[in-house]
């Protein structure tokens, strides 16, 4: 067996608010001293931005993202090709201005959901969904808006074949008779600067429960391709028996294998208009 080693060569850095959270959506490009580009590249789903390979000299990398004062780092690029930035943090531009009304879509492939659950009592399991879509519908005024969204269950990932297999059976989505997991949000309440609470319902598998979201607005700008978005983070936790998901194998020591807490995280880019961009 062969085994392919990585390339920890370019650039990395680790880009998070204030607060500590992620910022999945920022993006670092990097000039040479002359001022042109050379890179660009943006951060994954827990904030972590690599680039490739780099000629050994002096870099400026300026990372930006929606909703965020931009920051400006200086990197030294050694022999090997590879800097470490550490950790960038981004400061929340103030007062910034909220989403026109109308309708937004998700953008799945700049968003991410993801579930994380205690296991053995020891440590956590993260997993994502791989498909889902939806659409914003902000009001005027505001408080008024609704949220729609479809997750396909069958696309759960946790990076292990086997409890992924188990995770769609009977013991927990059942996605063979329950393919979709839908959420609607119907309004939304102010809480604090820029922090709301959606009022929704979900459906998961053959039961349905108000759901609320804790929703931190990241801020609305043009991207490259054209268009305008938003971007937001949402987080709410779930408990298993509420879904009719009360499987649990117990160790021969008495404590639980699986843990009864969900945490979602949702990381939402979403596009202004009725659909997305081509291409």
């Amino acid at each position: 067996m062969t085994h392919v080693a990585r390339d920890d060569r370019g650039l990395r850095a680790r880009i998070r608010t204030k607060d500590g959270w992620a910022v999945p959506h920022a993006v670092v490009t990097v000039a040479d001293m002359t001022g042109q580009q050379v890179s660009r590249a943006q951060a994954d789903s827990e904030g972590v931005v690599r680039t490739g390979p780099l000629p050994a000299g002096r870099y400026t990398a300026i990372v930006s993202a929606i909703g965020y004062a931009p920051a400006a780092s200086t990197a030294r690029v050694g022999p090997a090709g590879a800097a470490e930035l550490g950790t960038v943090t981004l400061a929340r531009r103030t007062g910034a201005d909220l989403p026109l009304p109308g309708p937004w879509t998700i953008d799945p492939a700049h968003s991410s959901i993801m579930v994380t659950v205690r296991h053995l009592g020891l440590s956590s399991v993260h997993g994502r969904f791989g498909e889902f879509g939806g659409r914003i519908d902000v009001a005027e005024p505001v408080e008024r808006s609704r949220v729609t969204a479809e997750i396909k269950a069958a696309t759960i990932d946790t990076a292990n074949s086997l409890r992924d297999e188990h995770l769609r059976g009977a013991d927990f989505l059942d996605v063979e008779r329950f393919p979709l997991i839908a959420y609607v949000g119907r309004r939304v309440v102010p809480a604090s600067g820029d922090r709301w609470t959606v009022h929704g319902d979900l459906a998961l598998k053959d039961v349905r429960r108000a759901v609320e979201l804790d929703l931190s607005y990241l801020g609305v700008g043009p991207d490259p391709w054209g268009g305008f978005r938003a971007a937001f983070r949402a987080t709410t936790e779930l408990r298993r028996e509420d879904f009719a998901m009360v499987y649990n194998q117990i160790l021969s020591a008495g404590i639980g294998a699986i843990g009864t807490t969900l945490r979602v995280t949702l990381d939402i880019q979403a596009v202004r208009g009725e659909r997305l961009p081509s291409g």
